[in-house]
């Protein structure tokens, strides 16, 4: 423990802030869908996801591996450009659950480690191969692979439920929701709270307390799993109530597909290494199961607006770890100068939250803007060919204009519409 320094301690405990705000970050990944139908009560789904969350974090490493000697080359990389990649990453998380985004905090942390990676020692220090195999496909091919398999695990529930009572039907899917719940929670511990790992091992391998290419040790592990866990207990409600309200209304049966979807990707994707967003997973699965339902729809504006930040996550991060990278590098009061900027940030930002205060009394409220939103083409086209659910009977004459001079108060029924 002598090479723990000053600067060491300071980004030790600078991610395991980011790794309590991952916590609540991405506490709607699991929980969203289950709180929004009501299959468990806020505060009890959230205790929840914590407790699987953590659990998760002991259950492997390879994630952790792949941050701390795949992403960037070790050789040359200081404990300041770890701190300049944390400052970066924490406060495009702060900002993007200030509206109520679900961006990638995993992408948020990336993209921080590459900035202040390319700010230190230039482009030659990121393995750019490792970027493009391990983190920008799959960040492209999971919300596909998890919004394609949501959209047909829905299809499928609703097939299966066919002939079962309604009442029956929906305490069942609920009772599938709690668990598909928990398996995404302890997936996000297998994934997430690697990444926190992974960037504490690198920092203590660049200040020489560890050789290159060691597993993170056993009280890294801990405090990386303790660490998202509160931040998970603590609840992203304003994401939550995005995710879970803000994206498309989800019934059981949806809610249901849309978690076990996800879950599947993540935790596939742990076992190979791939350093997945839980987040474009989960947001993909959503719509997904959104698009399952006749009649189901996706609301397009606010899809647009994450996709936005989505694209800005890996960038932003960047540019923001890249000018802290140049702070800190003037020695002492620079690295101080860059502490000071995170607070002060962070606790801004914190009394602008509180001026719309949002927790698990009010996470299911939506409001009125957004939510009339009509079926765009996608929707519209998906849902022309999507089976009804059991029992539903769609009334065409309703949704078709009468002709000119006709009594639409007549009782003759309209002509039966194929689609």
């Amino acid at each position: 423990m002598e090479h723990i320094t000053l600067l060491l301690a300071i980004v030790v405990v600078t991610a395991l802030v980011f790794d309590f705000t991952n916590g609540f970050h991405d506490t709607a990944n699991a929980m969203a869908t289950t709180i929004s139908t009501g299959a468990m009560k806020p505060k009890t789904a959230v205790a929840m996801s914590a407790v699987l969350n953590l659990v998760g974090a002991f259950l492997s490493v390879e994630v952790a591996k792949t941050i701390s000697s795949g992403l960037v080359n070790e050789d040359g990389i200081q404990p300041e450009v770890i701190f300049a990649a944390l400052v970066g990453a924490i406060l495009w998380n702060l900002l993007t659950w200030l509206v109520g985004l679900p961006s990638s905090s995993s992408h948020a942390l990336m993209g921080g480690l590459i900035g202040a990676t390319v700010a230190s020692v230039g482009i030659g220090g990121v393995n750019g191969g490792v970027v493009v195999t391990k983190v920008l496909i799959p960040a492209v091919a999971a919300p596909l692979v998890a919004g394609i398999a949501a959209m047909l695990a829905a299809r499928l529930t609703y097939k299966a439920g066919a002939n079962i009572d309604d009442k029956t039907g929906r305490k069942g899917y609920r009772a599938g929701q709690i668990a598909s719940a928990g398996l995404v929670s302890l997936a996000h511990g297998t994934n997430d709270a690697q990444k926190t790992m992974g960037i504490i091992t690198l920092a203590l391998v660049a200040a020489g307390a560890l050789a290159p290419g060691s597993n993170p040790p056993v009280w890294v592990i801990v405090s990386a799993g303790l660490a998202i866990a509160l931040g998970t207990y603590l609840g992203g409600w304003r994401i939550i109530r995005t995710m879970g309200k803000g994206l498309t209304d989800l019934q059981p049966q949806q809610g249901f597909a849309a978690q076990t979807s996800a879950a599947a990707v993540i935790l596939a994707s742990s076992n190979l290494g791939f350093s997945l967003s839980t987040t474009h997973s989960c947001s993909g699965a959503v719509m997904g199961a959104g698009l399952g339902r006749k009649g189901g729809v996706v609301r397009w504006s606010t899809a647009t607006r994450m996709f936005v930040a989505w694209g800005l996550t890996l960038p932003a991060a960047g540019l923001v770890a890249a000018g802290s990278e140049l702070v800190t590098r003037q020695g002492d009061w620079g690295v101080a100068a860059v502490v000071v900027f995170l607070i002060a940030s962070c606790t801004a930002i914190w009394f602008i939250s509180r001026r719309q205060v949002v927790d698990h009394t009010n996470v299911n409220d939506v409001d009125a803007e957004g939510t009339d939103e009509p079926a765009g083409v996608v929707t519209t086209a998906i849902a022309a060919v999507t089976p009804p659910p059991a029992g539903t009977v769609t009334d065409l004459k309703a949704t078709i204009p009468a002709p000119a001079g006709e009594d639409t108060a007549s009782t003759t029924p309209a002509p039966a519409a194929t689609v």
